[in-house]
Protein backbone atom coordinates (compact mmCIF):
# COMPACT_ATOMS: atom_id res chain seq x y z
CA UNK A 1 0.00 0.00 0.00
CA UNK A 2 1.15 3.46 -0.87
CA UNK A 3 1.31 5.77 2.38
CA UNK A 4 2.28 9.32 2.83
CA UNK A 5 3.43 10.39 6.26
CA UNK A 6 3.63 13.57 7.60
CA UNK A 7 5.98 14.37 10.49
CA UNK A 8 6.46 17.81 12.22
CA UNK A 9 6.74 19.28 15.58
CA UNK A 10 7.11 22.64 17.74
CA UNK A 11 11.06 22.74 16.95
CA UNK A 12 10.99 21.04 13.63
CA UNK A 13 14.26 18.95 14.52
CA UNK A 14 14.62 16.17 17.09
CA UNK A 15 11.41 14.68 17.37
CA UNK A 16 9.66 15.23 13.79
CA UNK A 17 13.36 13.46 12.74
CA UNK A 18 12.65 10.78 15.30
CA UNK A 19 9.00 9.92 14.65
CA UNK A 20 9.74 9.84 10.85
CA UNK A 21 12.22 7.18 10.52
CA UNK A 22 10.59 5.24 13.49
CA UNK A 23 7.31 5.41 11.57
CA UNK A 24 8.89 4.58 8.17
CA UNK A 25 10.77 1.87 9.88
CA UNK A 26 6.99 0.82 11.16
CA UNK A 27 5.52 1.01 7.90
CA UNK A 28 8.08 -0.85 6.07
CA UNK A 29 7.30 -3.89 8.24
CA UNK A 30 4.13 -3.71 7.14
CA UNK A 31 5.16 -3.96 3.37
CA UNK A 32 3.80 -0.27 3.01
CA UNK A 33 5.46 1.64 0.36
CA UNK A 34 6.09 4.85 2.30
CA UNK A 35 6.59 8.86 1.39
CA UNK A 36 7.71 10.74 3.96
CA UNK A 37 7.03 14.63 4.39
CA UNK A 38 9.21 15.58 7.89
CA UNK A 39 8.42 19.39 8.34
CA UNK A 40 11.45 20.81 10.03
CA UNK A 41 13.22 23.86 10.14
CA UNK A 42 16.22 22.39 7.70
CA UNK A 43 13.88 20.49 5.49
CA UNK A 44 11.75 21.82 2.78
CA UNK A 45 7.85 21.27 2.29
CA UNK A 46 7.52 18.19 0.31
CA UNK A 47 6.60 18.87 -3.20
CA UNK A 48 3.89 15.79 -4.15
CA UNK A 49 3.53 15.49 -7.68
CA UNK A 50 -0.46 14.86 -8.95
CA UNK A 51 0.78 11.04 -9.68
CA UNK A 52 2.24 10.53 -5.98
CA UNK A 53 -0.80 11.72 -4.52
CA UNK A 54 -2.72 9.89 -7.29
CA UNK A 55 -1.46 6.84 -6.35
CA UNK A 56 -1.27 7.13 -2.18
CA UNK A 57 -4.00 5.03 -0.44
CA UNK A 58 -3.32 5.90 3.06
CA UNK A 59 -2.48 9.30 4.34
CA UNK A 60 -0.86 9.64 8.09
CA UNK A 61 -0.09 13.14 9.81
CA UNK A 62 1.71 13.23 13.26
CA UNK A 63 2.19 16.41 14.00
CA UNK A 64 2.00 19.32 16.58
CA UNK A 65 1.21 22.12 15.32
CA UNK A 66 -1.40 20.57 13.09
CA UNK A 67 -1.42 24.18 11.67
CA UNK A 68 2.16 23.61 10.07
CA UNK A 69 0.93 20.17 8.29
CA UNK A 70 -0.56 21.23 5.10
CA UNK A 71 -3.58 19.39 5.33
CA UNK A 72 -5.44 21.37 2.39
CA UNK A 73 -3.45 19.10 0.00
CA UNK A 74 -4.98 15.83 1.47
CA UNK A 75 -8.37 16.55 0.82
CA UNK A 76 -10.36 14.06 -0.80
CA UNK A 77 -7.62 11.29 0.23
CA UNK A 78 -8.17 8.86 3.49
CA UNK A 79 -6.83 10.90 5.77
CA UNK A 80 -5.66 10.17 9.93
CA UNK A 81 -4.16 12.88 11.97
CA UNK A 82 -2.99 12.93 15.35
CA UNK A 83 -0.70 14.30 17.50
CA UNK A 84 3.08 13.39 16.98
CA UNK A 85 3.41 12.52 20.79
CA UNK A 86 1.30 9.71 19.93
CA UNK A 87 3.27 7.79 17.18
CA UNK A 88 6.79 7.97 19.37
CA UNK A 89 5.62 5.14 22.07
CA UNK A 90 4.34 2.31 19.32
CA UNK A 91 4.75 3.02 15.85
CA UNK A 92 3.39 -0.57 14.61
CA UNK A 93 0.41 0.47 16.99
CA UNK A 94 -0.45 3.87 15.93
CA UNK A 95 -0.07 2.52 12.30
CA UNK A 96 -2.79 0.03 12.52
CA UNK A 97 -4.81 2.17 14.83
CA UNK A 98 -4.43 5.18 11.38
CA UNK A 99 -5.06 2.17 8.98
CA UNK A 100 -8.45 1.48 10.86
CA UNK A 101 -9.47 5.12 11.91
CA UNK A 102 -8.54 6.93 8.38
CA UNK A 103 -11.77 8.72 7.17
CA UNK A 104 -11.59 10.40 3.65
CA UNK A 105 -10.74 14.82 4.61
CA UNK A 106 -13.14 17.07 3.18
CA UNK A 107 -12.34 20.98 2.95
CA UNK A 108 -14.38 22.01 5.93
CA UNK A 109 -13.13 19.54 8.17
CA UNK A 110 -9.86 20.82 7.80
CA UNK A 111 -9.98 23.43 10.61
CA UNK A 112 -12.08 21.43 13.08
CA UNK A 113 -9.51 18.24 12.78
CA UNK A 114 -6.59 20.67 13.00
CA UNK A 115 -7.48 22.56 16.10
CA UNK A 116 -9.26 19.35 17.99
CA UNK A 117 -5.86 17.43 17.85
CA UNK A 118 -3.73 20.33 18.71
CA UNK A 119 -5.35 20.82 21.41
CA UNK A 120 -4.89 17.26 22.34
CA UNK A 121 -1.49 17.55 21.69
CA UNK A 122 -0.98 20.70 24.05
CA UNK A 123 -2.82 18.72 27.03
CA UNK A 124 -0.31 15.78 26.34
CA UNK A 125 2.63 17.91 26.02
CA UNK A 126 1.43 20.29 29.34
CA UNK A 127 1.00 17.14 31.55
CA UNK A 128 4.53 15.60 30.06
CA UNK A 129 6.49 18.70 30.33
CA UNK A 130 5.67 19.21 33.88
CA UNK A 131 5.96 15.30 35.09
CA UNK A 132 10.00 15.41 32.92
CA UNK A 133 10.76 18.74 34.51
CA UNK A 134 11.07 16.82 37.76
CA UNK A 135 12.12 13.43 36.76
CA UNK A 136 13.81 13.27 33.58
CA UNK A 137 14.56 9.90 32.32
CA UNK A 138 17.77 8.99 31.65
CA UNK A 139 19.36 5.42 29.32
CA UNK A 140 22.74 4.93 28.85
CA UNK A 141 24.95 2.47 27.39
CA UNK A 142 28.73 1.71 28.86
CA UNK A 143 31.72 -0.54 27.29
CA UNK A 144 35.11 -1.20 27.50
CA UNK A 145 38.08 -2.96 25.61
CA UNK A 146 37.74 -6.22 27.89
CA UNK A 147 33.72 -5.60 28.33
CA UNK A 148 34.27 -7.16 32.41
CA UNK A 149 34.72 -4.65 35.41
CA UNK A 150 34.72 -1.28 33.98
CA UNK A 151 31.93 -1.66 31.90
CA UNK A 152 29.68 -2.99 35.04
CA UNK A 153 30.86 -1.21 37.97
CA UNK A 154 30.11 2.07 35.54
CA UNK A 155 26.66 0.84 34.58
CA UNK A 156 25.92 0.31 38.66
CA UNK A 157 27.60 3.97 39.27
CA UNK A 158 25.04 5.47 36.95
CA UNK A 159 21.85 3.64 38.35
CA UNK A 160 22.80 4.13 42.03
CA UNK A 161 23.59 7.75 41.24
CA UNK A 162 20.95 8.35 39.10
CA UNK A 163 18.50 6.87 41.46
CA UNK A 164 20.39 8.94 44.16
CA UNK A 165 19.81 12.21 42.04
CA UNK A 166 15.88 10.57 41.63
CA UNK A 167 16.06 10.63 38.03
CA UNK A 168 14.56 7.48 36.26
CA UNK A 169 17.88 5.08 34.78
CA UNK A 170 18.67 2.61 32.45
CA UNK A 171 21.84 1.09 31.82
CA UNK A 172 22.62 -1.23 28.49
CA UNK A 173 26.11 -2.89 29.52
CA UNK A 174 27.88 -3.33 26.36
CA UNK A 175 30.45 -6.39 28.07
CA UNK A 176 32.33 -9.29 26.74
CA UNK A 177 28.82 -11.28 26.09
CA UNK A 178 27.33 -8.48 24.17
CA UNK A 179 24.51 -6.42 25.42
CA UNK A 180 23.12 -7.51 28.70
CA UNK A 181 19.75 -5.41 29.72
CA UNK A 182 19.53 -4.18 26.46
CA UNK A 183 17.75 -0.99 26.02
CA UNK A 184 14.43 -0.79 24.50
CA UNK A 185 13.23 1.53 21.38
CA UNK A 186 10.39 2.81 23.95
CA UNK A 187 13.17 3.48 26.71
CA UNK A 188 15.13 5.16 24.15
CA UNK A 189 12.21 7.35 23.26
CA UNK A 190 11.04 8.16 26.20
CA UNK A 191 14.29 9.24 27.37
CA UNK A 192 15.47 13.25 27.97
CA UNK A 193 19.13 12.06 27.61
CA UNK A 194 21.22 9.24 26.27
CA UNK A 195 24.45 8.91 28.02
CA UNK A 196 27.33 6.52 26.54
CA UNK A 197 30.05 6.00 28.73
CA UNK A 198 32.31 3.69 26.49
CA UNK A 199 36.04 3.17 25.75
CA UNK A 200 35.19 1.89 21.94
CA UNK A 201 32.87 2.79 19.73
CA UNK A 202 29.33 1.71 19.83
CA UNK A 203 26.74 1.66 17.13
CA UNK A 204 24.33 5.31 17.85
CA UNK A 205 22.28 5.13 14.75
CA UNK A 206 19.24 4.05 17.46
CA UNK A 207 19.87 6.98 18.95
CA UNK A 208 19.43 9.73 16.40
CA UNK A 209 17.30 12.71 17.41
CA UNK A 210 18.18 12.48 21.23
CA UNK A 211 20.40 14.28 23.22
CA UNK A 212 23.49 12.38 23.61
CA UNK A 213 26.29 13.22 26.16
CA UNK A 214 29.64 11.02 25.47
CA UNK A 215 32.26 10.18 28.21
CA UNK A 216 34.66 7.62 29.47
CA UNK A 217 33.72 4.32 31.94
CA UNK A 218 36.67 5.73 34.23
CA UNK A 219 34.78 9.16 34.71
CA UNK A 220 31.32 7.45 35.07
CA UNK A 221 32.33 4.83 37.58
CA UNK A 222 34.31 7.85 39.67
CA UNK A 223 32.57 10.98 38.81
CA UNK A 224 28.56 9.28 37.94
CA UNK A 225 26.57 12.14 39.86
CA UNK A 226 29.11 14.70 37.98
CA UNK A 227 28.53 12.71 34.53
CA UNK A 228 24.63 12.96 35.18
CA UNK A 229 24.46 16.44 35.91
CA UNK A 230 26.64 17.54 32.96
CA UNK A 231 24.66 15.31 30.60
CA UNK A 232 21.82 17.06 31.34
CA UNK A 233 23.28 20.27 30.72
CA UNK A 234 25.31 19.76 27.98
CA UNK A 235 24.25 17.15 25.79
CA UNK A 236 23.57 17.55 22.45
CA UNK A 237 21.06 16.37 19.87
CA UNK A 238 22.61 13.32 18.03
CA UNK A 239 22.08 13.76 14.35
CA UNK A 240 21.50 11.07 11.77
CA UNK A 241 24.49 11.97 10.01
CA UNK A 242 26.63 12.17 12.95
CA UNK A 243 25.05 8.81 14.30
CA UNK A 244 25.53 7.29 10.72
CA UNK A 245 29.44 8.63 10.97
CA UNK A 246 30.14 7.36 14.69
CA UNK A 247 29.06 10.73 15.97
CA UNK A 248 30.29 14.30 16.63
CA UNK A 249 33.03 15.24 19.35
CA UNK A 250 31.65 16.49 22.53
CA UNK A 251 32.80 18.39 25.37
CA UNK A 252 32.25 15.04 27.55
CA UNK A 253 33.81 12.92 25.30
CA UNK A 254 37.80 10.67 24.57
CA UNK A 255 38.15 10.30 20.97
CA UNK A 256 40.99 10.04 18.61
CA UNK A 257 43.51 7.27 17.83
CA UNK A 258 43.48 5.47 21.19
CA UNK A 259 39.88 4.86 20.79
CA UNK A 260 40.04 3.57 17.84
CA UNK A 261 42.88 1.08 19.14
CA UNK A 262 40.79 0.10 22.03
CA UNK A 263 38.37 -0.50 19.65
CA UNK A 264 40.50 -3.00 17.37
CA UNK A 265 42.04 -4.84 20.75
CA UNK A 266 38.32 -4.81 22.06
CA UNK A 267 36.91 -7.19 19.68
CA UNK A 268 40.84 -8.83 19.34
CA UNK A 269 40.57 -9.91 23.12
CA UNK A 270 37.67 -12.96 22.98
CA UNK A 271 40.45 -14.66 19.56
CA UNK A 272 43.49 -14.11 21.92
CA UNK A 273 42.13 -16.08 24.78
CA UNK A 274 40.30 -18.34 23.10
CA UNK A 275 43.80 -19.05 20.74
CA UNK A 276 45.89 -19.24 24.10
CA UNK A 277 43.66 -21.13 26.00
CA UNK A 278 43.73 -23.67 22.89
CA UNK A 279 47.84 -23.82 23.16
CA UNK A 280 47.69 -24.04 26.47
CA UNK A 281 45.29 -26.98 26.10
CA UNK A 282 47.59 -29.00 23.74
CA UNK A 283 50.63 -28.80 25.47
CA UNK A 284 48.38 -30.84 28.42
CA UNK A 285 49.04 -33.86 26.38
CA UNK A 286 53.52 -32.75 26.55
CA UNK A 287 54.95 -29.51 25.18
CA UNK A 288 55.93 -31.67 21.79
CA UNK A 289 52.84 -33.41 21.35
CA UNK A 290 51.39 -31.19 18.39
CA UNK A 291 53.83 -32.41 16.28
CA UNK A 292 52.57 -35.64 16.03
CA UNK A 293 49.51 -35.65 12.78
CA UNK A 294 45.86 -36.87 13.61
CA UNK A 295 46.35 -36.44 17.30
CA UNK A 296 44.04 -34.21 19.54
CA UNK A 297 46.83 -32.39 20.72
CA UNK A 298 47.99 -31.49 17.32
CA UNK A 299 44.06 -30.84 16.37
CA UNK A 300 43.90 -28.22 19.42
CA UNK A 301 47.46 -26.55 18.49
CA UNK A 302 45.95 -26.05 15.07
CA UNK A 303 42.71 -24.60 16.08
CA UNK A 304 44.45 -21.96 18.57
CA UNK A 305 47.94 -21.32 16.86
CA UNK A 306 47.01 -22.30 13.04
CA UNK A 307 43.94 -20.26 13.09
CA UNK A 308 42.94 -18.09 16.28
CA UNK A 309 46.00 -16.89 16.31
CA UNK A 310 46.41 -16.24 12.56
CA UNK A 311 43.15 -14.46 12.86
CA UNK A 312 44.32 -11.82 15.38
CA UNK A 313 45.77 -9.43 13.66
CA UNK A 314 43.18 -9.24 10.54
CA UNK A 315 40.58 -8.65 13.50
CA UNK A 316 42.35 -6.06 15.29
CA UNK A 317 43.04 -4.05 12.22
CA UNK A 318 39.77 -4.39 10.94
CA UNK A 319 38.04 -2.92 13.76
CA UNK A 320 40.05 -0.38 14.14
CA UNK A 321 39.32 0.55 10.40
CA UNK A 322 35.50 0.05 11.66
CA UNK A 323 35.73 2.52 14.79
CA UNK A 324 37.33 5.07 12.22
CA UNK A 325 34.58 4.55 9.21
CA UNK A 326 32.12 2.58 10.33
CA UNK A 327 31.40 -0.55 8.34
CA UNK A 328 32.84 0.65 5.20
CA UNK A 329 35.94 0.40 6.90
CA UNK A 330 35.97 -3.30 7.73
CA UNK A 331 37.49 -4.81 4.59
CA UNK A 332 40.32 -2.89 3.47
CA UNK A 333 40.89 -3.23 7.66
CA UNK A 334 40.58 -6.50 7.59
CA UNK A 335 42.81 -7.27 4.01
CA UNK A 336 45.82 -4.56 5.59
CA UNK A 337 45.57 -6.96 9.10
CA UNK A 338 46.20 -10.46 6.81
CA UNK A 339 48.98 -8.70 4.71
CA UNK A 340 50.39 -7.08 7.67
CA UNK A 341 50.44 -11.25 9.06
CA UNK A 342 51.47 -12.64 6.56
CA UNK A 343 54.61 -9.77 6.07
CA UNK A 344 55.82 -10.63 9.37
CA UNK A 345 54.40 -7.10 10.34
CA UNK A 346 53.34 -8.35 13.49
CA UNK A 347 50.35 -6.18 15.53
CA UNK A 348 52.44 -2.98 15.08
CA UNK A 349 51.59 -3.82 11.31
CA UNK A 350 48.21 -4.33 11.84
CA UNK A 351 47.55 -1.29 13.63
CA UNK A 352 49.06 0.47 10.96
CA UNK A 353 46.90 -1.29 8.29
CA UNK A 354 44.04 -0.28 10.55
CA UNK A 355 44.50 2.84 10.44
CA UNK A 356 45.03 3.83 6.97
CA UNK A 357 42.21 1.55 6.12
CA UNK A 358 40.47 3.36 8.51
CA UNK A 359 41.09 7.22 7.46
CA UNK A 360 40.95 5.99 3.43
CA UNK A 361 37.61 4.64 3.85
CA UNK A 362 36.44 8.05 5.84
CA UNK A 363 38.07 10.11 3.57
CA UNK A 364 36.84 8.54 0.25
CA UNK A 365 33.16 8.52 1.63
CA UNK A 366 33.20 12.25 3.02
CA UNK A 367 35.15 13.81 0.04
CA UNK A 368 34.84 11.91 -3.15
CA UNK A 369 31.59 13.19 -4.54
CA UNK A 370 29.93 10.78 -7.44
CA UNK A 371 26.80 11.43 -9.80
CA UNK A 372 23.84 10.44 -7.62
CA UNK A 373 23.06 7.22 -10.13
CA UNK A 374 26.45 6.01 -8.53
CA UNK A 375 26.76 7.12 -5.34
CA UNK A 376 24.79 4.35 -3.94
CA UNK A 377 27.11 2.07 -4.60
CA UNK A 378 30.35 4.01 -2.80
CA UNK A 379 29.77 1.98 0.68
CA UNK A 380 29.22 -1.97 -1.21
CA UNK A 381 31.76 -1.41 -4.16
CA UNK A 382 33.84 2.03 -4.17
CA UNK A 383 35.20 2.39 -0.64
CA UNK A 384 35.77 -1.56 -0.02
CA UNK A 385 37.80 -1.62 -3.76
CA UNK A 386 39.74 1.59 -3.54
CA UNK A 387 40.30 1.57 0.57
CA UNK A 388 41.32 -1.88 -0.12
CA UNK A 389 43.65 -1.40 -2.79
CA UNK A 390 45.24 1.70 -1.22
CA UNK A 391 45.84 -0.17 2.16
CA UNK A 392 47.57 -3.32 0.20
CA UNK A 393 50.15 -1.75 -1.72
CA UNK A 394 51.09 0.51 1.13
CA UNK A 395 51.45 -1.92 3.37
CA UNK A 396 53.29 -4.30 0.33
CA UNK A 397 55.58 -1.83 -0.81
CA UNK A 398 55.87 0.49 1.73
CA UNK A 399 55.35 -0.39 5.10
CA UNK A 400 55.17 -4.25 5.42
CA UNK A 401 59.09 -4.68 5.15
CA UNK A 402 60.20 -1.95 7.63
CA UNK A 403 57.98 -3.13 10.45
CA UNK A 404 58.51 -6.89 10.15
CA UNK A 405 62.23 -5.62 10.39
CA UNK A 406 61.01 -3.66 13.36
CA UNK A 407 58.77 -6.56 14.99
CA UNK A 408 61.67 -8.60 14.68
CA UNK A 409 64.12 -6.73 16.20
CA UNK A 410 61.42 -6.22 19.15
CA UNK A 411 60.91 -9.87 19.16
CA UNK A 412 64.33 -10.43 19.61
CA UNK A 413 65.38 -7.78 22.14
CA UNK A 414 62.38 -9.03 24.51
CA UNK A 415 63.32 -12.90 24.12
CA UNK A 416 67.08 -12.12 24.27
CA UNK A 417 67.03 -9.64 26.73
CA UNK A 418 69.45 -9.93 30.26
CA UNK A 419 67.79 -10.14 32.99
CA UNK A 420 68.57 -6.19 34.65
CA UNK A 421 66.69 -5.47 30.97
CA UNK A 422 63.64 -8.03 32.11
CA UNK A 423 63.49 -6.52 35.18
CA UNK A 424 63.39 -2.82 34.09
CA UNK A 425 60.63 -3.75 31.53
CA UNK A 426 58.68 -5.70 34.31
CA UNK A 427 59.23 -2.34 36.86
CA UNK A 428 57.62 -0.44 34.22
CA UNK A 429 54.66 -2.68 33.08
CA UNK A 430 53.80 -3.07 36.45
CA UNK A 431 53.87 0.24 37.27
CA UNK A 432 51.64 1.44 34.45
CA UNK A 433 48.95 -1.26 35.20
CA UNK A 434 48.42 0.26 38.44
CA UNK A 435 48.86 3.70 37.98
CA UNK A 436 45.19 4.27 37.12
CA UNK A 437 43.67 1.55 37.35
CA UNK A 438 41.84 0.70 34.17
CA UNK A 439 42.33 4.03 32.86
CA UNK A 440 44.25 5.27 29.66
CA UNK A 441 47.84 3.81 31.00
CA UNK A 442 46.42 0.83 32.22
CA UNK A 443 45.26 -0.01 29.08
CA UNK A 444 48.04 0.99 27.15
CA UNK A 445 50.13 -1.40 29.14
CA UNK A 446 47.53 -4.59 28.62
CA UNK A 447 47.40 -3.44 24.88
CA UNK A 448 50.93 -4.07 24.45
CA UNK A 449 50.85 -6.83 25.99
CA UNK A 450 48.09 -8.44 23.85
CA UNK A 451 49.71 -7.61 20.99
CA UNK A 452 52.95 -9.47 21.37
CA UNK A 453 51.39 -12.64 21.44
CA UNK A 454 50.48 -12.37 17.91
CA UNK A 455 54.34 -12.87 17.96
CA UNK A 456 54.50 -15.23 20.37
CA UNK A 457 56.14 -12.94 22.89
CA UNK A 458 54.44 -14.18 26.14
CA UNK A 459 56.47 -12.42 29.14
CA UNK A 460 55.36 -9.38 29.12
CA UNK A 461 51.68 -10.25 29.23
CA UNK A 462 52.90 -12.64 32.49
CA UNK A 463 53.80 -9.44 33.82
CA UNK A 464 51.01 -7.31 32.90
CA UNK A 465 48.42 -9.75 34.50
CA UNK A 466 50.36 -10.93 37.92
CA UNK A 467 51.05 -6.58 38.46
CA UNK A 468 47.54 -5.88 37.42
CA UNK A 469 46.01 -8.31 39.98
CA UNK A 470 48.04 -6.42 43.00
CA UNK A 471 45.98 -3.25 43.58
CA UNK A 472 42.84 -4.78 44.19
CA UNK A 473 44.82 -7.88 45.85
CA UNK A 474 47.01 -5.41 47.81
CA UNK A 475 43.48 -2.76 49.29
CA UNK A 476 41.84 -5.85 50.35
CA UNK A 477 45.18 -7.45 52.28
CA UNK A 478 45.64 -4.38 54.29
CA UNK A 479 42.02 -3.82 55.00
CA UNK A 480 42.20 -7.00 57.13
CA UNK A 481 45.60 -7.04 58.53
CA UNK A 482 44.70 -3.13 60.06
CA UNK A 483 41.23 -3.67 60.90
CA UNK A 484 41.57 -0.91 63.36
CA UNK A 485 42.37 2.06 60.73
CA UNK A 486 39.04 1.20 58.36
CA UNK A 487 35.48 1.32 59.09
CA UNK A 488 33.24 -1.45 58.32
CA UNK A 489 32.65 -0.56 54.93
CA UNK A 490 35.88 -0.31 54.16
CA UNK A 491 36.37 -3.57 55.24
CA UNK A 492 33.26 -4.74 53.26
CA UNK A 493 35.17 -3.39 50.47
CA UNK A 494 38.19 -4.84 50.99
CA UNK A 495 36.84 -8.06 50.70
CA UNK A 496 34.76 -7.19 47.48
CA UNK A 497 38.36 -5.72 46.14
CA UNK A 498 40.48 -9.38 46.55
CA UNK A 499 37.91 -11.30 45.48
CA UNK A 500 38.10 -8.97 42.34
CA UNK A 501 41.76 -9.17 42.73
CA UNK A 502 42.21 -12.70 41.65
CA UNK A 503 40.22 -12.33 38.72
CA UNK A 504 42.46 -9.87 37.23
CA UNK A 505 40.02 -6.57 38.00
CA UNK A 506 42.24 -4.27 39.10
CA UNK A 507 39.32 -1.59 39.47
CA UNK A 508 38.66 -3.10 42.72
CA UNK A 509 40.92 -0.68 44.41
CA UNK A 510 39.26 1.79 42.87
CA UNK A 511 36.80 2.73 46.02
CA UNK A 512 40.03 2.79 48.09
CA UNK A 513 41.82 5.26 45.39
CA UNK A 514 38.99 7.34 45.02
CA UNK A 515 39.28 8.27 48.63
CA UNK A 516 42.72 8.24 49.43
CA UNK A 517 44.87 8.42 46.28
CA UNK A 518 47.98 10.16 47.49
CA UNK A 519 48.64 6.99 49.61
CA UNK A 520 46.69 4.48 47.27
CA UNK A 521 47.95 4.58 44.09
CA UNK A 522 51.67 4.94 45.10
CA UNK A 523 51.37 1.91 46.75
CA UNK A 524 49.85 0.18 44.49
CA UNK A 525 52.38 1.30 42.09
CA UNK A 526 55.32 -0.38 43.91
CA UNK A 527 53.30 -3.44 44.76
CA UNK A 528 53.16 -3.92 40.89
CA UNK A 529 56.15 -2.92 39.80
CA UNK A 530 57.54 -5.35 41.95
CA UNK A 531 55.41 -8.28 40.85
CA UNK A 532 56.01 -7.21 37.19
CA UNK A 533 60.13 -7.34 38.13
CA UNK A 534 59.66 -10.78 39.65
CA UNK A 535 57.62 -11.73 36.52
CA UNK A 536 60.03 -11.02 34.39
CA UNK A 537 63.30 -11.73 36.03
CA UNK A 538 62.10 -15.50 36.62
CA UNK A 539 60.95 -16.42 32.97
CA UNK A 540 57.73 -16.19 33.09
CA UNK A 541 55.31 -16.66 30.14
CA UNK A 542 51.69 -16.38 29.93
CA UNK A 543 49.64 -17.82 26.95
CA UNK A 544 46.39 -15.99 27.92
CA UNK A 545 45.93 -12.34 28.42
CA UNK A 546 42.80 -12.62 31.18
CA UNK A 547 41.64 -15.05 34.19
CA UNK A 548 43.62 -14.12 36.97
CA UNK A 549 44.81 -16.77 39.11
CA UNK A 550 42.12 -19.36 37.83
CA UNK A 551 44.18 -19.29 35.18
CA UNK A 552 46.83 -21.59 36.79
CA UNK A 553 44.49 -24.17 36.99
CA UNK A 554 44.96 -24.77 33.02
CA UNK A 555 47.85 -27.10 32.87
CA UNK A 556 50.60 -25.04 31.05
CA UNK A 557 49.26 -22.02 30.68
CA UNK A 558 51.88 -20.59 32.71
CA UNK A 559 55.47 -21.95 32.48
CA UNK A 560 56.45 -21.79 36.28
CA UNK A 561 53.19 -21.58 38.45
CA UNK A 562 54.37 -21.57 41.76
CA UNK A 563 57.38 -18.77 41.14
CA UNK A 564 54.58 -16.61 39.43
CA UNK A 565 52.40 -17.50 42.24
CA UNK A 566 55.18 -16.40 44.32
CA UNK A 567 55.38 -13.14 42.23
CA UNK A 568 52.04 -11.33 42.77
CA UNK A 569 51.98 -12.59 46.59
CA UNK A 570 55.20 -10.38 46.64
CA UNK A 571 54.15 -7.63 44.96
CA UNK A 572 50.68 -7.70 47.34
CA UNK A 573 52.52 -8.30 50.50
CA UNK A 574 54.40 -5.27 49.45
CA UNK A 575 50.99 -3.04 48.59
CA UNK A 576 48.83 -4.56 51.56
CA UNK A 577 51.39 -4.18 54.18
CA UNK A 578 52.82 -0.60 52.57
CA UNK A 579 49.30 1.16 52.72
CA UNK A 580 48.58 -0.68 55.82
CA UNK A 581 51.42 1.17 57.58
CA UNK A 582 50.80 4.53 55.68
CA UNK A 583 47.02 4.95 56.20
CA UNK A 584 45.70 7.17 58.62
CA UNK A 585 42.58 6.57 60.90
CA UNK A 586 39.53 4.95 60.03
CA UNK A 587 38.40 6.89 57.46
CA UNK A 588 35.02 6.21 55.68
CA UNK A 589 36.13 4.65 51.98
CA UNK A 590 33.36 5.94 49.94
CA UNK A 591 31.91 3.52 47.08
CA UNK A 592 32.41 5.07 43.52
CA UNK A 593 28.43 5.42 43.35
CA UNK A 594 28.83 8.01 45.87
CA UNK A 595 32.26 9.87 44.47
Amino acid sequence: MNVIIVTACPSGMATSFLAARRLEQAARRRDWEPLIDMRSQFERELVLSDAQLAAAELVIVAASPMTSAGLDRFVGKRVHVAPIEEALPDPAAFLANAEARARVLEAKDIADVAATVSTTASGAASAADGEVAHKPSIVAVTACPTGVAHTFMAAEALSEAGRALGYPTRVETQGSVGAQDALTEQEIAAAEVVILACDIEVDPTRFAGKRVWRTSTGTALKKPRDTIEQALEGAEVESATAAGGQGSQQKGEKRGPYKHLLTGVSFMLPMVVAGGLMIALSFVFGIKAFEEEGTLAAALMQIGGGSAFKLMIPVLAGYIAYSIADRPGITPGMIGGWLAATLDAGFLGGIIAGFLAGYSALGLSRFVKLPQSIESLKPILIIPLVASMVTGLVMIYVVGTPVAGLMATLTEFLESMGSANAVLLGILLGAMMCFDLGGPVNKAAYAFGVGLLASETYAPMAAIMAAGMVPALGMGLASFIARAKFAEPEREAGKASFILGLCFISEGAIPFAAKDPLRVIPACMVGGAVTGALSMLIGAKLLAPHGGLFVLLIPNAINVPLMYLGAIVAGTLVTGIGYALIKKGAQQVETAAAT
